[in-house]
């Protein structure tokens, strides 16, 4: 099936809802950045699937074809980039392929996987999304005519966040092998930095060095789970 849904006319672009029409599916397993995708899509007329993991996003693909796909490079069982190669090279193909994450070096990799674009978080501009999907739709595909759009941040909802750390906390206490302390660490600060919640992403930042540096990571993996415990207690204002 395609973005289409099934229906028999395909809503037009408008001035205000230039992505009116079309679907996007957001392979993302943060829901405070999957909310401020939401409300992106909101503004701009899109509708939203979501997928939190690798696995759910190849359901969804099998069932329906986006006109965008959204896909975070850190995800739960696995990267990725390794979902954007697939897309890349599966015809028809889906018109734009996007990666995302708040990694430095993240650019590159889904670029070199087949990515369109990259969003780097957060991503809280409509015209920064809006002007990067109609930028790498073909060209019969791009809304003609002005564009009006009010570029006030998009702002999630708090207990997104919250559930973010309810997520954490329970990663936290399970077995700590060396991928899951890798998923964690870079789960937490991705989402810690989309917040602006310095304090978490310094510890989370912590952990990563202590992993590369080879030092003891217990102190590092207590520190953090204080600080997610107090979220959980709202002790923290976010």
């Amino acid at each position: 099936m395609t973005d289409s849904d099934g229906l028999t006319s395909i809503p037009r672009p408008t001035a205000t809802r230039p992505l009116l029409g079309m679907t996007v599916l957001v392979v993302e397993d943060s829901r405070y950045a999957c909310d401020a995708m939401r409300l992106l899509c909101l503004r701009s007329g899109a509708r939203i699937r979501r997928a939190d993991c690798l696995q759910s996003a190849r359901r969804h693909l099998h069932v329906y074809r986006p006109t965008v796909a959204v896909i975070d490079l850190g995800l739960p069982d696995g990267s990725g980039a390794d979902l954007i190669a697939d897309l890349a090279d599966t015809m028809p193909r889906i018109s734009v392929i996007l990666g995302t994450s708040g990694d430095s070096f993240a650019e590159d990799v889904a670029l070199a996987a087949g990515a369109d674009g990259f969003l780097a978080k957060p991503v809280d501009s409509v015209m920064a999304f809006q002007t990067m999907i109609i930028s790498k739709l073909p060209p019969e595909r791009q809304p003609r005519g002005v564009r009006m759009v009010s570029d006030d941040p998009v702002h999630p909802d708090p207990l997104a966040y919250r559930d973010d750390m309810a997520h954490a906390a329970d990663v936290l206490g399970g077995d700590s092998d060396a991928r899951t302390l890798d998923y964690v660490t870079s789960f937490l600060r991705g989402v810690a930095f989309s917040a602006g919640d310095h304090a978490l992403v310094t510890a989370a930042e912590g952990l990563a060095g202590a992993r590369v540096e080879g030092r003891p990571t217990k102190p590092d993996i207590a520190h953090i789970a204080r600080l997610v415990q107090d979220r959980l207690a709202q002790r923290v204002a976010i």
